[in-house]
C-alpha cells in the first residue's frame, strides 16, 4: 500500500517559516515527480511547488516564488517544502503528491494544516 505522510504543519505568525516533510512508503518515488498542492477553505486547489524526479527542475507559481523551496531526497524517499516569509493568505491544507504534475497526481497524502496569523 502506497502512503504519503505529511508533517510539519502548524500555526505561525506572518513573516515566519515552516518546513513541511513528506515521507513516502510502499513504492519508490525516486523516478517520479512530486509536488505540493494546497487548498484553502472556499478556494480552489493551488499547485504551489513541483519537482522533477531527479530534483534538477522545479516549478513555483508567482504567489509563492522566492518564498517557498521544494526539495527531494531520493535516498530517503522523501520530499520537503521550505516556506519562508509566510503570509496569512498561505493558510491552507497542504497536500503532498507523487507521480503526476499540476493537480493531476496518482498518489496523495492526507494533508497537513498550515495557519498563518496576521
Amino acid at each position: 500500500q502506497v502512503q504519503l505522510v505529511e508533517s510539519g504543519g502548524g500555526l505561525v505568525q506572518a513573516g515566519g517559516s515552516l518546513r513541511l516533510s513528506c515521507a513516502a512508503s510502499g513504492r519508490t518515488f525516486s523516478n517520479k515527480a512530486m509536488g505540493w498542492i494546497r487548498q484553502a477553505p472556499g478556494k480552489e486547489r493551488e499547485f504551489v511547488a513541483g519537482i522533477n524526479w531527479s530534483g534538477t527542475s522545479t516549478y513555483y507559481p508567482d504567489s509563492v516564488k522566492g518564498r517557498f523551496t521544494i526539495s527531494k531526497d531520493n535516498n530517503k524517499n522523501a520530499m520537503y517544502l521550505e516556506m519562508n516569509n509566510l503570509k496569512p493568505e498561505d493558510t491552507a491544507v497542504y497536500y503532498c503528491a507523487g507521480d503526476g504534475w499540476g493537480e493531476a497526481w496518482n498518489y496523495w497524502g492526507q494533508g497537513t494544516q498550515v495557519t498563518v496569523s496576521s
